[in-house]
């Protein structure tokens, strides 16, 4: 075969008339292979949703090219640089198809996209990983995938052995490279992603993962590259924004009403209970301590921006008051700087790994100079395992009595114990049970053990409180679930619970993306700010959580939390969704008063993360 004068690696011999032919088989089989790699990545693309995901992709020219010129592109880079077009291929392959395997399978497990940003976060996934017992057993696709990189990675070796001059080889290098300038516009522009490439039919486009899915993979991932740092806002000027703060001035907490303020963020904490029209699970047994809690608290509903994942997001927009999260590198400004102006002692724990998310470098960015992570102080409470809530929540009470000192002290805490997935056995956790054996062998595990993880924690918080009630010092503690859990790979044990997650709908949105909150006042404190922290508080976003808590101390704040308190009035719930409550409803289209107040809270946002006060 190699004989014949189309595969051989010259031309050296041939007339024109084959020579010209020559170069154009070799050209057409490098570029063929690399639509061909593009298409099967595409494959991975849309993970368990519906396959018309993967066919709207080809009645989409503009989606379709958008995925497949990066792959393209890569090739011939690689054929250029080489020579060899069967190395060129699978060096594409490889990378394109790793990539889009891992999209894959984060999709199946967490309903989450791979974003450029979790690049950074390699450790954290293995880690996952390796503790989690995820199925990675390859699947038909991925089986399919690899068959189709190793068969034309053999194809192209026999019929594709052309190989161009080095001159030309360069040439056509740095053409590419050039051409990769203007065409990264079309990847980094919002009007392409948001409005060129809609691709609404066979998704919910008010589901951010799903909306990813439905642009591919290549293109989206290429396009979350932008993700990472804060955009400058449309129309911004800094000088106006300048003036908009300098109309703010921090306040200082009176000395007579400062309190020490416990903060707790209790991973994947939900209520299941505010569901309508589930049935067959004991909720009161699985929440009535709880329930018994807010009954002594300020509670309310919290809006994030995550589902099922993305803990830091919920974490890091309640220290800022932030929507727009960047990838931090510097301090930057925070309520807990605030709280060390006003000369709190601040601290705070978290029993996993240091490097989980960057929180050794980032928690200090924020503000929080002092934090326990299991390196540093967990690992004596348990050296083998993450502690749970039976092991932290004691810890998070002795460091408050052996560092609070004469100051006042700010402890910001993030819990793991309910972390999935929670179907690791067939035995409940502590043999509990809260379902009536209606739901099928693998929801009845995910929910009981579920379930149990909540009550357990619901019982050491009250453990907790009951401690502190006992303290004479004034103890404000503020409680919230950062996300919604996970539930079974796809949501399969929502789906088969029958719980609105449509978030089109209001109900289904809320069910999605909220969690609730409570704001608990021992009797000390509640002398000391003179009421007795017990009713309804607003619904709000992760961003204007603190805000609250401020509201109920009776504390004004920094510039910024003042600002914040204005426009949330107007608008108390701003997502990073585009979704937003305005006059007590939620929606994505805002009156113009409300159009001003987000601007207004865009820009100061912007102006904070790029100029630090304290």
């Amino acid at each position: 075969m190699r004989s014949f004068w189309l595969f051989q690696a010259s031309c050296t011999g041939l007339d024109k008339k084959k020579t010209a032919f020559f170069w154009a088989w070799n050209f057409f089989l490098v570029l063929a292979s690399g639509i061909c790699l593009g298409g099967v990545s595409l494959l991975f693309a849309y993970g368990s949703y519906s396959p018309n995901v993967f066919y709207s992709y080809f009645t989409h020219p503009l989606i379709l090219a958008l995925n497949l010129a990066p792959v393209v592109g890569l090739e011939m880079l690689l054929w250029c640089l080489t020579g060899r077009s069967a190395l060129s291929f699978f060096l594409t392959g490889f990378v394109t198809l790793g990539f889009s395997i891992g999209n894959y399978f984060k999709l199946l497990f967490r309903d989450d996209p791979l974003m450029f940003q979790d690049m950074r976060n390699i450790r954290e996934a293995l880690s996952i990983t390796n503790t989690a017992s995820y199925d990675l057993t390859p699947d038909k696709r991925i089986v399919f995938g690899v068959v189709c990189l190793i068969f034309g990675t053999v194809v192209l070796y026999f019929t594709a052995r052309g190989i161009p001059g080095k001159k030309r080889r360069f040439a056509g290098a740095a053409v590419i490279l050039l051409a990769c300038f203007p065409a990264s516009k079309a990847y980094t522009s919002e009007r392409v992603y948001n409005t060129l490439t809609a691709n609404y039919d066979h998704i919910n486009r008010w589901a951010a993962t799903q909306l990813y899915v439905s642009k591919g993979f290549v293109y989206p991932f290429l396009h979350s590259i932008t993700a990472g740092a804060a955009k400058e806002p449309e129309g911004y000027d800094k000088a106006e924004t300048a003036a908009m703060l300098a109309g703010y001035t921090d306040a200082d907490i009176p000395e007579e009403k400062k309190v020490d303020l416990i903060t707790i963020q209790l991973e994947a904490f939900a209520d299941f209970s505010r569901f309508e029209n589930v049935e067959g699970i004991d909720f009161e047994k699985a929440y009535s301590t709880f329930h018994a809690i807010e009954a002594e608290s300020v509670t309310g509903n919290l809006i994030t921006n995550i589902f099922a994942g993305g803990t830091v997001d919920t974490e890091r927009a309640f220290l800022t008051g932030y929507t727009d999260l960047r990838d931090f590198r510097t301090d930057t400004n925070s309520h807990a700087w605030y709280l060390q102006s006003q000369g709190y002692t601040v601290e705070g724990s978290h029993p996993s790994y240091q490097w989980f998310y960057n929180r050794r470098n980032v928690n200090s960015y924020l503000g929080l100079p002092t934090y326990y992570y299991f390196e540093n102080y967990y690992n004596q409470v348990d050296s083998v395992n993450l502690a749970a809530d039976r092991l932290l929540f004691p810890e998070i009470l002795e460091l408050y009595r052996n560092n609070r000192g004469e100051d006042p002290y700010f402890s910001f805490n993030v819990t793991y114990q309910g972390h999935g997935p929670y179907a690791t056995t067939e035995n409940q956790w502590k043999g509990e049970s809260f379902t009536d054996g209606r739901y099928s062998t693998e929801t009845t595990f995910i929910v009981d053990n579920y379930l149990a993880s909540v009550k357990d924690t619901a019982q050491e918080l009250r453990i907790f409180l009951d401690e502190l009630q006992r303290e004479e010092r004034s103890v404000v503690v503020v409680v919230y679930g950062d996300h919604m859990p996970w539930l079974g790979d796809g949501n399969s044990a929502y789906m088969e619970l029958g719980a609105d997650l449509d978030t089109s709908t209001e109900e289904g949105f809320l069910n999605y993306y909220g969690t609730r909150y409570l704001i608990w006042a021992n009797d000390a404190a509640k002398k000391t700010i003179g009421h007795d922290f017990v009713g309804e508080g607003d619904t709000v976003s992760s961003c204007f959580l603190m805000n609250e808590v401020f509201e109920s101390l009776g504390w004004e704040g920094s510039a910024w939390m003042q600002a914040g308190n204005e426009i949330r009035k107007t608008l108390p719930v701003i997502t990073s969704l585009g979704r937003f409550m305005e006059n007590g409803c939620l929606t994505d289209v805002l009156s113009v008063q409300g159009q001003e107040k987000l601007k207004a809270f865009q820009w100061m946002e912007y102006y904070l993360c790029e100029t630090f006060l304290y």
